[in-house]
């Protein structure tokens, strides 16, 4: 992989991940398309997938560092009453939230992303993405509409499930969280918000998950120093993506998944069209 490879992938992962356009079904259809012969299955390729992950979890903690101090301190009973039970009380939604796509993907994920990680199949799951997108939307009327603070057990439950969607390469994980949000009736920011809260764990483990392969790797001195540069360009990214959508979000409380939806359709169908009939 070269710099520019390398400066790439960053830029993709940092937004990828978090905008509702799925960071794996990018990850596995560009480089085809653009003719970069890259295993990512290769022990060479570790420490770069470790670090990314590395910076976008590190740019989330840092945009919502408010919200997980404060969760800390509601934790560990350093807050007026009030405050302690709602740190607590949220702290419990994100733990149930986070612990289907956690079990599953600690399973599943080598099963899924073998099965499902050609790039053409990545491209059409990116279309089916986008009828997810529409699809919660078009379906949020029946929902109602609620913030974020009257989420229950039942809905952080149910919005984890949908969160399992993202361990095939081409579904949004905050696409999907997010329309799990929206189905139970919670509005566009307060959904887009707990979507990045329970962003940030699963990424965190994800990336310890993988540290004890890296730490038995053979890294070459000079991948380590890319995949460092890779890591700080995608919490870079990360972060701005963050802002900008968060912003987003609280502008745009009707249809705001639409846009993407219809990207992620235009996307998928023109790669499975290059893809069998170009490559």
């Amino acid at each position: 992989m070269n710099l520019l490879q390398a400066v790439a992938f960053a830029i993709l992962q940092g937004a990828t991940e978090l905008f509702p356009v799925s960071s794996l079904g990018h990850a596995v259809v560009l480089p085809k398309l653009l003719g970069w012969n890259i295993d990512q299955q290769s022990p060479q390729f570790l420490p770069f997938l470790v670090l990314l992950h590395a910076g976008t979890a590190a740019a989330l903690l840092l945009y919502f560092w408010r919200d997980w101090w404060t969760l800390f301190r509601g934790v560990i009973g350093m807050d007026t009453p009030h405050q302690v039970r709602e740190s607590r009380r949220v702290t419990v939604l994100i733990v149930i939230a986070t612990i289907p796509a956690a079990v599953l993907g600690f399973l599943l994920e080598h099963f899924f992303r073998t099965l499902f990680g050609s790039p053409v199949v990545a491209a059409s799951f990116l279309m089916v993405n986008a009828v997810i997108l529409a699809g919660g939307e078009a379906l949020r009327k029946m929902a109602g509409y609620r913030t974020l603070s009257s989420m229950t057990a039942k809905d952080a439950f149910i919005i984890g499930c949908f969160q399992c969607l993202a361990l095939i390469p081409g579904i949004s994980r905050s696409g999907a969280t997010m329309v799990g949000g929206l189905l139970r009736g919670i509005n566009h920011a307060g959904a887009a918000h707990f979507s990045f809260l329970i962003a940030t764990p699963i990424i965190v483990g994800a990336t310890l998950h993988e540290v004890p392969k890296l730490l038995k790797a053979d890294v070459p001195h000079e991948v380590l120093q890319l995949s460092f540069l890779a890591a700080i360009l995608a919490a870079i990214t990360a972060y701005l993506t963050t802002a900008f959508l968060m912003r987003y979000f609280r502008n745009h409380d009707q249809m705001a998944l639409n846009p993407f939806a219809y990207y992620c359709f235009f996307f998928g169908l023109g790669s499975v069209a290059l893809l069998l009939f170009v490559f």
